[in-house]
C-alpha cells in the first residue's frame, strides 16, 4: 500500500533522509516516530510529491510518489504539521471549495461539506471564517477536508502537535475511529501515547536513517525491555543507542 525503497534525500550536504525502505500493508497503521530533525516530515513530502527524492523511490497504491503525484491525490488524505486555510473563507466555504477541486457537483461538494463539518463538530462555527478559528478548530477542518474525498491513504504530520490536551484527546479519539474504519494510516507524532494506542506497528527513525520497526511486543523483545516497558521507554532507548 505504501512502499519505500531506499529513499533518500540531501539538501546540499545535508543527508535529511537515508536509504529508507518501509513498507506499509493495506489497512494498517503505522506510527512513524523520531526526535526532532529527524526526516519525518522529510518522508512525508516525499510521499506526497512535494519533493523529489535524491535516490530511490516511494510508492503509494502502487503508483510513484514523484512521477504519478498528481493522480495519488486523489486517493490520499494528506494532514501537513501547519496546514494551510484561506483565511476569509468560512469553513463550509473551505470544504465545499476542497470538494470541487477533487470534481464533485456543487450539490455533492454541499452535501460532503455538511457531513465533515457535522462529524468534527464545527457546525457552530461553519460560517465564520476561518481566520478566526483557535488551533484545535483549525486542525479538525484541515483533516475534515483530507478526508472530504473518501481517500483510502491518510498521512498525517503531526495531528496533535499545539493541541492542548482536550484538543489532543479529540484528535486521538478521531484518529482511532479512522482506523476502526480500516483506512491506511501513516502517522507521524510526539505523542507516543496516540501511536501506542493507535498503531499496530511503529517505525522509528534518527538522524535520518531507520532505527526499528515492529509492533512495540517485537520491539521490547528486540531490545530486551520488560513486558510493562512503555512505548516511551522503547522510544528512548532506541534513539539514545
Amino acid at each position: 500500500m505504501i512502499e519505500t525503497f531506499g529513499l533518500t534525500k540531501r539538501f546540499g550536504d545535508k543527508v535529511a533522509l537515508n536509504a529508507l525502505s518501509l513498507r506499509v500493508e493495506a489497512g494498517e497503521v503505522v506510527g512513524f516516530l523520531g526526535p526532532n530533525g529527524s526526516g519525518k516530515t522529510t518522508t512525508i513530502r516525499l510521499l506526497m510529491g512535494l519533493l523529489k527524492p535524491t535516490e530511490g523511490r516511494a510508492t503509494v497504491l502502487g503508483r510513484d510518489c514523484h512521477s504519478d503525484s498528481v493522480a495519488l491525490k486523489r486517493d490520499i488524505g494528506y494532514l501537513p504539521d501547519e496546514p494551510f486555510l484561506y483565511p476569509y473563507l468560512s469553513g463550509a466555504e473551505l470544504l465545499e471549495f476542497v470538494a470541487g477541486l477533487h470534481g464533485f457537483s456543487k450539490t455533492e461538494a454541499r452535501r460532503r461539506a455538511d457531513a465533515g463539518i457535522e462529524r468534527f463538530g464545527l457546525g457552530a462555527d461553519a460560517d465564520t471564517f476561518t481566520v478566526s478559528y483557535s488551533h484545535g478548530m483549525r486542525k479538525r477542518l484541515a483533516l475534515a477536508a483530507a478526508l472530504i474525498h473518501e481517500p483510502r491513504v491518510l498521512i498525517l504530520d503531526e495531528p496533535t502537535n499545539g493541541l492542548d490536551p482536550r484538543g489532543a484527546r479529540d484528535m486521538r479519539d478521531i484518529i482511532v475511529d479512522l482506523a476502526a474504519g480500516g483506512r491506511t494510516i501513516f502517522l507521524s507524532t510526539h505523542l507516543l501515547e496516540t501511536a501506542e494506542r493507535v498503531c499496530r506497528r511503529v517505525a522509528i527513525i534518527r538522524q535520518g536513517v531507520l532505527q526499528a520497526v515492529g509492533t512495540p511486543a517485537d520491539l521490547r523483545a528486540r531490545y530486551a525491555a520488560s513486558p510493562d516497558s512503555s512505548l516511551e521507554d522503547l522510544f528512548l532507548k532506541v534513539t539514545e543507542t
